[in-house]
């Protein structure tokens, strides 16, 4: 009798725990969008469980060590949403297996990715036909996003002035987190200087912006960090 209530009370402990790491970390970790939060999850699921049925360890060392891998897992969260640096070892970076209706071969072996994964996860969102598809990119979850061509593309309302496009490209990421991606403003033709520029015709200084990105259409959206917003959606 008295290992059961012993049981109850670690249980409920472990519980307590669960949703406290839960709520700090929000829900990157519930999603398991990445190798690393799906990682901490099993460990802390796995150390959660010993807190609550084995009665054998000691509950208080179990804790401890509950808290060390969360607040670990916290430090790498935080350091991954502050600099792109870390985001990229933590939780990687998409890759590209179609490029312009082209299969990459090469990017699909480093990434075990086979021609029938490739096919079914294409069906799934109702594609049939690989001549249908621009670019296609494994996302860090492991989903696959498509951008199709633009004869194949669904009509939307501002495509009813009968204006389409001629052509169109991947997005170019020019700015992350206040700060401005040399890689990708190096060797296309949106220059530091030519972002410096459009930021000045809009207002803003680049300490104000926070994502900036041209479109598949070659447009620039820009991001602030000031949204304007008296009632922004899902605050939490």
């Amino acid at each position: 009798m008295n290992d059961i209530l012993i049981s109850i009370g670690r249980t409920c402990i472990a519980y307590v725990l669960i949703m406290i790491i839960i709520t700090m970390m929000g829900k990157q970790i519930s999603a398991q969008a990445t190798y690393h939060s799906f990682a901490v999850s099993i460990m802390l699921g796995s150390i959660a469980a010993n807190i609550a049925f084995d009665l054998k360890l000691n509950v208080w060392a179990m804790i401890g060590s509950f808290i060390t891998l969360s607040l670990i897992a916290y430090l790498l969260f935080f350091l991954a949403s502050k600099r792109r640096i870390f985001r990229r070892w933590i939780t990687g970076r998409p890759t590209v297996v179609i490029e312009h209706g082209r299969i990459l071969e090469q990017n699909m072996k480093k990434l075990r990715y086979t021609l029938d994964m490739l096919s079914q996860a294409l069906r799934q969102k109702d594609i049939f036909d690989l001549q249908e598809v621009d670019y296609a990119l494994i996302e860090n979850d492991g989903k696959l996003s498509v951008l199709k061509k633009n004869t194949y593309q669904t009509v939307k309302r501002h495509d009813l002035s009968f204006l389409s496009p001629t052509s169109q490209q991947f997005p170019v990421e020019l700015v992350m987190n206040g700060e401005i991606i040399s890689k990708n403003t190096g060797e296309t033709p949106y220059t530091e200087a030519w972002l410096y520029q459009e930021l000045r015709k809009r207002g803003y200084e680049l300490s104000d912006v926070h994502y900036a990105v041209v479109s598949t259409s070659g447009m620039l959206y820009i991001d602030t960090y000031n949204d304007h917003l008296s009632s922004p959606l899902d605050v939490e």
